[in-house]
Parts: C-alpha cells; structure tokens; sequence
C-alpha cells in the first residue's frame, strides 16, 4: 500500500484555480499508485478557524487529517504578493511540529509572474518553521496557465504541465524512498530483535 497524501486548498472560494490545479496533482498522484484525501479550508468553521478554536470538532478533525498524511500538497491563491488569509488562519491553528517529517508540495496561482516569489518568501518559510522534513520546489502559475470549460474540463500550458509532472515525480520518488528506509529499519529492527530473544 502507499503512503497517504493530503491534498489542502488553501482558495478563499470554489470553484478557483488552485484547487483545480491541486486535484490535478492529485490525479497524477492516484495514477502512480498513491492514496490521497482531500481537505477544503473554506470547509471549515469560519468562526472556530478565525478564533483558533481548538476544541473544535471540525479543527480538530482536520488537524488529524494532516497529522495522519505522509506528504502534503498545499494550494493557494496568491494575493498582494502573499498566500491566503485563510490557508494562514488554518496553518496558525497547527501545532508548531504540525508538519514534523512529512513531504511538503507547494502549489499557487496569480494574476501575473510578479507573484511567483511569494510562495519562496512567504509561504516556504512558514511550512519549514512547521517542521516540514522537506519542502519540494514550489509550482506557480498565472491564471493564463491555468484554463477551465466545462466541456473540456482543465487545460493547462505546456510549461505548467511539464513542471506538475516533474513536481508529481520528485514527491512520488520521495515518498517511496522514505517508505523503503522505513520498511528497512523496521526489518532490522525485527532481526535485532531475534537475535537478543535466541
């Protein structure tokens, strides 16, 4: 079985472009064998996230549900060079180890280029401080990158899609080498064991 992925939309609205970016991501996950859930801040309590209520049973719910994942693949809007005030509510609700050993993927979109530093300069810093064992390059595109119909579902540019399929790699190959190294200690673990009950 492989290892769980949360995939966390970080979009004050829906439907948006992040988050159809982010369920992407998330296909291509599926397509290589992962597992992932889905988590929608906007799901969220408003009054419980803004007030940092963590008796919530929802907060708390979500809480566990990045507790639980393996890798989390985080998408945001990006506003005034900055990622949304609700992705940060629900990041300021998550202990300071809220994201302690897992992979961290990053994903943005913007009306222009000139918003690309923001998840570098704002975001990263932020997923880092939570104990994020790694941050993978971040993706950004500009809304022109990234178009919906309803007949013809999501077409995104070349270039983003070239990048989404590298991003998607990296994460997949991590995350099985993480699985390996885990399955690999707890094999000699089990033999250490042996030997000190023979």
């Amino acid at each position: 079985m492989m290892t769980s992925i949360l995939l966390l939309a970080g979009s004050p609205s829906t439907p948006s472009r992040s988050t159809r970016l982010l369920h992407y991501v998330g296909e291509r996950l599926a397509a290589l064998g992962h597992r992932h859930q889905a988590l929608h801040v906007l799901d969220l309590p408003a009054r419980a996230l803004l007030q940092a209520d963590f008796g919530d049973a929802g907060i708390m719910a979500a809480k566990a549900q990045v507790a639980q994942a393996h890798a989390v693949v985080v998408s945001t809007p990006v506003y005034k060079a900055a990622y949304s005030g609700i992705l940060k509510a629900f990041l300021d609700v998550l202990p300071q180890d809220g994201l302690s050993g897992k992979l961290v993927l990053p994903l943005a979109t913007g009306g222009s280029q000139s918003h690309m530093l923001a998840l570098d300069y704002a975001l990263r810093p932020v997923l880092s401080a939570l104990g994020a064992r790694y941050v993978l390059p971040s993706i950004y595109a500009t809304d022109a990158q990234v178009n919906w119909s309803a007949g013809d579902g999501l077409a995104l540019d070349p270039a983003i899609a070239q990048r989404i399929a590298t991003g998607v790699e990296h994460l997949s190959a991590s995350l099985l080498s993480q699985r390996s190294s885990a399955q690999a200690e707890t094999a000699s673990a089990s033999v250490l064991r042996m030997r000190c009950n023979a």
